[in-house]
């Protein structure tokens, strides 16, 4: 029990070191929540500083996710046990104390923590649902969330253990309050789509 404890507060404190925030100052001068939608992640890195900035922020956030559940692993926690962990490095992203609780979106937290659980598949199938949604709807929040049910997909389809699906349902649960601003807002769809079905994005 000692080493759950131990090993869940050493992720929240990582999840919450802003690596995006550091290495968009260190490269840009600027602070990256005055870019784009304002939140402290690797896609505003990106934005700020190019290709090298965002991806070397984006890899740093799903190391983040991924040690914890890595160090977890070695050291002999498994099953019920992960599920404090897994949780803590996407809940110290979320909320941020060291930018005055002015937390990010925790999507490449969250994919880190699932590579470390089930490994590379996590990205291609999330990828694969969520430019499936693209396809369908305009909104990048809500594409997001199609992707992310596929780490509910992989739990009982594929693993069946009764502590993923509770973890990939916290996990989804965490990508949606993270995401409330732009979920708030029902999902605008392609031209084709409304034309197809009859629907516009003002219905």
């Amino acid at each position: 029990m000692i080493n759950i404890i131990l090993v869940s507060i050493f992720g929240y404190l990582f999840g919450s070191i802003p690596f995006s925030f550091l290495i968009g100052k260190l490269f840009t001068k600027r602070d990256i929540r005055q870019v784009g939608d304002g939140n402290p992640g690797g896609t505003n890195a990106w934005k700020a500083g190019g290709k090298f900035v965002g991806l070397l922020s984006i890899g740093l956030d799903i190391f983040k996710g991924f040690l914890p559940v890595y160090i977890a692993l070695q050291i002999g926690i498994s099953e019920w046990g992960l599920v404090p962990v897994c949780l803590s490095p996407i809940l110290g992203h979320a909320t941020q104390p060291f930018l005055k609780f002015r937390g990010g979106k925790a999507l490449g937290v969250s994919g880190g923590v699932w590579a470390g659980i089930i490994g590379l598949w996590v990205f291609w199938n999330f990828t694969a649902l969520t430019l499936m949604a693209l396809l369908f709807v305009k909104d990048h929040a809500w594409a997001v969330m199609t992707g992310s049910t596929s780490l509910l997909l992989w739990a009982v389809f594929v693993d069946g253990s009764a502590w993923m699906i509770v973890l990939a349902i916290l996990t989804i649960a965490l990508l949606s309050w993270t995401h409330r601003k732009e979920l708030s807002k029902p999902p605008q769809f392609r031209p084709w789509v409304g034309k197809l079905f009859g629907v516009s994005d003002n219905d």
